[in-house]
């Protein structure tokens, strides 16, 4: 049986211009006004890693746990407003759904933004895993591993897919095959198996063990 991993953030909806924008009015108070490119270095990573590189920048930032409801105030309200999946992505899911495929999401989000952004744009899965329920988070592959855990599937039998070099990595690393699907976002995806400029099922299930 062949299973899929999505990665969320940047791969099923288009929320890293959001984010971007979330983190700026998050930190600006604290004295200092992020880039655009500051934001996009931190794609693909945990929480609190992200945290600790806009300290490195702004190092009047609260706590990680002290900036979240700051943070999340803004990230929320900009994705009840304007959050979208992409058509890619939601054609993909649907296909491979009608196809019998077990499917996941791992994504390096905090439990409460995962949820909140599945339910907006009406997706649902089985399994998910975010980003505060693994000791270490992408690169390392805990949250695949643990996706595939709780599919019932073996990791290599999990095709990862992903829009991040971190979550690439964390594919690799949990033994997956690892499809890269090109966003407007710049990102190293050299590492992934495969990379496309748009989601498909047949593109996807082309990196499945046969």
């Amino acid at each position: 049986m062949t299973a899929v991993i999505f990665d969320c953030d940047g791969t099923l909806v288009d929320s890293e211009p959001l984010a971007i924008v979330a983190w700026r009015r998050a930190v600006a108070p604290y004295g200092y006004l992020l880039s655009d490119a500051e934001v996009e270095a931190c794609i693909g990573m945990p929480y609190l890693r992200t945290h600790a590189r806009m300290t490195q920048l702004a190092p009047a930032l609260p706590s990680a746990a002290a900036l979240w409801p700051e943070l999340s105030e803004q990230l929320f309200a900009l994705i009840d407003e304007a959050l979208v999946a992409f058509p890619d992505a939601l054609a993909t899911v649907a296909e491979l759904r009608r196809r019998g495929v077990p499917l996941a999401v791992a994504s390096s989000s905090p439990r409460e933004r995962l949820d909140r952004t599945l339910a907006h744009v009406g997706l649902e899965f089985a399994v998910t895993v975010a980003g505060d329920e693994v000791e270490h988070g992408k690169p390392a592959p805990d949250m695949f591993l643990a996706a595939a855990a709780a599919l019932g599937v073996a990791p290599q039998r999990c095709v990862v897919v992903e829009d991040s070099a971190p979550g690439i990595a964390a594919g690799r690393a949990a033994g997956m095959p690892t499809l890269a699907v090109r966003r407007s976002h710049p990102a190293d995806l050299g590492g992934a198996d495969r990379v496309v400029d748009a989601l498909s099922a047949d593109a996807v299930l082309a990196l499945a063990v046969r």
